[in-house]
């Protein structure tokens, strides 16, 4: 018997129809509880910490972003994400973002928009006030797109939708789904 609550994935949808036409584009997502994802990703996945953080811990080395697709609408930027390991170059998380600038210092908002650095190492740094609310886990079957990212023909693999208040202010929302290399989920 689930513990989790199902709930509508608005937040997966508005993030997946910033950039497809199609959810099937990107995978099909099932809602899962934690206990029902592998134990690797229920440590990546199903906590309230950033992922940056958590995802250089568990692989034990630093990641760096590459922006794939942005969108900047002001004061609302968005963008499609990878997460990969410096010590290989592996792609280890796929990302999703949608963040309200308003709520950033200039130069906080200028090094986000600039895409060099992954976005919770830049909050980090600069010590914004934020709290992540872990909305939704989920089970993905990865479209081309991301088993192509990911190295994988048929990846299936876990992500989780969450929500990033600056202060009270809901102001980020995620899409993060997770691969670990060296796990076959076939």
């Amino acid at each position: 018997m689930s513990e989790q609550v199902m709930i509508e994935p608005a937040m997966l949808n508005r993030l997946i129809q910033l950039f497809y036409s199609k959810q099937e584009l990107l995978g099909t997502f099932l809602q899962k509880t934690k206990f029902e994802l592998p134990s690797d990703y229920r440590r990546l996945l199903a906590h309230e910490e950033h992922m940056t953080v958590t995802v250089e811990a568990f692989h034990g080395c630093a990641v760096e972003v590459e922006v794939l697709q942005a969108i900047w609408n002001e004061p609302i930027y968005s963008r499609k994400i990878l997460l990969r390991r410096t010590k290989d170059n592996a792609v280890v998380q796929f990302g999703l973002v949608c963040l309200d600038t308003s709520v950033l210092d200039p130069a906080i908002r200028d090094a986000v928009l600039e895409g060099k650095t992954p976005l919770g190492r830049i909050l980090i740094q600069n010590d914004v006030l934020r709290k992540v609310q872990l909305e939704a886990l989920w089970e993905v079957h990865c479209g081309s797109e991301l088993s192509s990212h990911f190295g994988h023909p048929s990846a299936v693999t876990y992500g989780r939708t969450a929500r990033i208040l600056f202060g009270d202010i809901p102001a980020l929302e995620l899409l993060e789904i997770v691969y670990v290399p060296s796990i076959d989920r076939i």
